[in-house]
Formats: C-alpha cells, structure tokens, sequence
C-alpha cells in the first residue's frame, strides 16, 4: 500500500533506507549517517527513531523519547480535528424579510439540527418591497 500515510511514531529497528539524516532529541542535525550507525546511537541514548520526511533524499529520521513521541500524536491528532473534513456539507437556506412567525420557527429549528451534525449553515435573507 504505497499511498498509505503511515501513522507518527517509532519505526523500531524497520528503516528500509541505508543512508538516513539523523537529527537528534534537542532538534541538532547530526547528518547523514548509515542506518546501522543511527540504530546504535538510538541504543546508546535510549531513545527512538521517528520518521519525520520520507520524501527527501536522504529521508529524515528524528531520535526522539517516548513521551516526545506521545505529544506529538496529541498536537497531530488536534491539528486533524481542527482542519475541516473532506465532504465538508454546506447548507444554504433563503427566505424573505416578510417570512411569517411560524415559518421561522420552523427555520430556525431546521438550520440548529444542521449545526448539532456539524454542517455549516449559509442563510440568505431577501428583502421584500
């Protein structure tokens, strides 16, 4: 499954490149090393490597500790909620400055039904001579 976007977090000892870019816990790069070389300092540090950008040449791994690991799937994990959805439901509804009480009512009580599904509601209201 080449498309699929892999979840955030440690890769363990799986790093199918032999040349990576290693940079370290503070956010210091400590360059291009060979992965033998990045999975002996992930055992000397106690620490673990997060693949950060898989689409430069070389790819970009990060030494990183668990709990670093646990707050950035929180901060990605808010980030995902807050951008909208794909498919994102706009709902348009118009009606006259004359529109009857009743009609209103009715209105008002379809368009906050619409709000508590999470679509974004669009009202027009037209002007009558």
């Amino acid at each position: 499954e080449p498309n699929r976007k892999a979840a955030f977090g440690s890769v363990g000892r799986r790093i199918p490149y032999r040349i990576v870019h290693v940079i370290s816990q503070d956010g210091e790069s400590l360059g291009n090393m060979h992965r033998a070389e990045a999975l002996k300092l992930m055992d000397q540090h106690d620490l673990k490597l997060v693949l950060l950008r898989e689409n430069t040449e070389p790819p970009v791994y990060r030494l990183m500790t668990g709990q670093q690991i646990h707050e950035e799937q929180l901060k990605r994990a808010e980030k995902k909620k807050a951008s909208p959805k794909p498919g994102m439901y706009i709902k348009e509804l118009s009606f006259s400055s004359a529109i009857a009480k009743n009609d209103l009512e009715t209105k008002t009580k379809q368009i906050a039904q619409w709000i508590e599904k999470k679509y974004h509601v669009k009202v027009t209201i037209r002007q009558t001579k």
